[in-house]
């Protein structure tokens, strides 16, 4: 029998369509059954929003081997959930300790500390934190990884700050590439955009990166997108992006102002006491999707008077969100109407930790550790899980190959193109 060899079209294909089935396989459970897992470090984990997508919860087969984060409560509710792999501490600090030693890994994943690149940093020109790649890369490095993943605020990609990073990881090696992905469409109820550098040693990792779409926007612009879907921005099936009523219309309205020591989901289900011009203005601006110009528009006399002033900017303000849209990108004060669109969509009040944490993707049996705020950091900061699981399969793609479990499925493909 006379062979041939694969043309890159048809590579490609089969490519798209191994991604495909092990995607379904994934979300089945099917995958777990290889006892192959792939070890995994992460750095500046914070709770471990990452680790989670990449972990048995979502399907995955890699397995902590260690962890880092400079935040006591992070370290403490990762150790809870993922075992006692974060160590807590400065990483420089921790590098220049000559007894740690770096294990060996696969991969190593994290998002250096983004404070430096975001846009709500005014003094993020000559902000140290830009260069906290440098010691992450040092660990892909000392533990001997081939593939790594750092994540970011969007805002990184084009920086000077990002083409250090490019060269740096190609000094050590690796072939880079990187993309902006929306949580959304991967399947997470809200609309947060976040930026991803993938290296990998022995292949391009564009290949297979950015991943394909899960799920898609019904109402893009006003338009119904075109059916079917093109494959190489998504899957054969997408489902409609989850929105807030799939992610939290089933919680009955909150009670009390701490978190209670009862079983999730109810236990981070709790209000706050607002003061009574509070619930004025809550009660001003009724209907989903309202905020703070049409607080001033309907009742100017409970408006803020900096709020008056500023005629532009800040539509999220004071919002209220939509029940069948996704929700806007959870930050850290998302208790505070007055920092973002975290007013519920129908009761008078601010969304609760528990929504928060479910608009990020964290299912109920998630264990924050700390006080209130510190739980609202750790929700807040973290990369949405079920994004997570979707680079997460784009990196068991890669090491898969290295692992040359390709050569199966390609010799099945060729027999079919393939004559004597």
């Amino acid at each position: 029998m006379r062979r041939y060899k694969f043309s890159s079209k048809i590579d490609g294909l089969a490519l798209l369509k191994e991604d495909e089935s092990t995607y379904i396989s994934r979300c089945s459970g099917e995958l777990l059954k290889n006892k192959k897992r792939y070890r995994l470090i992460d750095l500046f984990s914070g709770a471990g929003g990452l680790s989670l997508g990449f972990s048995e919860t979502f399907g995955q087969p890699f397995k902590t081997v260690c962890a880092n984060d400079f935040n006591k409560f992070c370290a403490d509710t990762y150790n809870e959930n993922f075992g006692p792999h974060c160590l807590c501490g400065d990483i420089e600090e921790l590098l220049q300790d000559s007894t740690l030693k770096i294990p060996k890994a696969d991969v190593v994943i994290g998002g250096p500390p983004c404070q430096g690149f975001s846009l709500l940093n005014k003094n993020r020109k000559n902000d140290p934190r830009k260069e906290l790649w440098r010691p992450f890369l040092d660990v892909v490095e000392k533990s001997g990884a081939s593939v790594f993943v750092m994540e970011n605020v969007p805002q990184l990609l084009g920086t000077f700050e990002h083409e250090e990073i490019v060269g740096a990881a190609k000094a050590i090696g690796f072939k880079v590439w990187q993309d902006k992905l929306v949580a959304a469409d991967f399947g997470v109820p809200q609309t947060r955009t976040r930026a991803f550098i993938i290296g990998c040693k022995y292949t391009d990792p564009a290949v297979f990166f950015p991943p394909r779409k899960t799920h898609y926007n019904p109402n893009a612009n006003g338009k119904s997108l075109a059916i079917p879907f093109p494959h190489k921005d998504y899957l054969s099936k997408p489902q409609k992006w989850q929105t807030v009523r799939d992610a939290i219309g089933n919680l009955p309205a909150p009670v009390g102002t701490n978190i209670r020591d009862i079983l999730p989901p109810l236990n981070l289900h709790f209000g706050r006491n607002p003061t009574e011009l509070s619930r004025k203005r809550y009660s001003a601006i009724p209907k989903e999707g309202m905020n703070r110009f049409d607080l001033q528009r309907i009742a100017p006399e409970l408006t803020p008077n900096c709020w008056i002033r500023k005629k532009s900017g800040g539509t999220d303000l004071f919002g209220r969100l939509w029940w069948d849209r996704p929700s806007v990108t959870i930050r850290t004060e998302f208790f505070k109407p007055e920092k973002g669109r975290y007013l519920h969509p129908e009761q008078h009040r601010p969304i609760t930790h528990r929504e928060a944490a479910r608009f990020q993707s964290f299912p109920d049996s998630f264990r924050f550790l700390g006080s209130k705020i510190e739980i609202a950091k750790q929700i807040g900061n973290a990369v949405p899980p079920m994004l997570a699981a979707r680079v997460a399969d784009v990196v068991r793609l890669l090491l898969d190959q290295k692992d040359n479990k390709w050569t199966s499925f390609r010799e099945k493909k060729e027999a079919k193109l393939c004559r004597a």
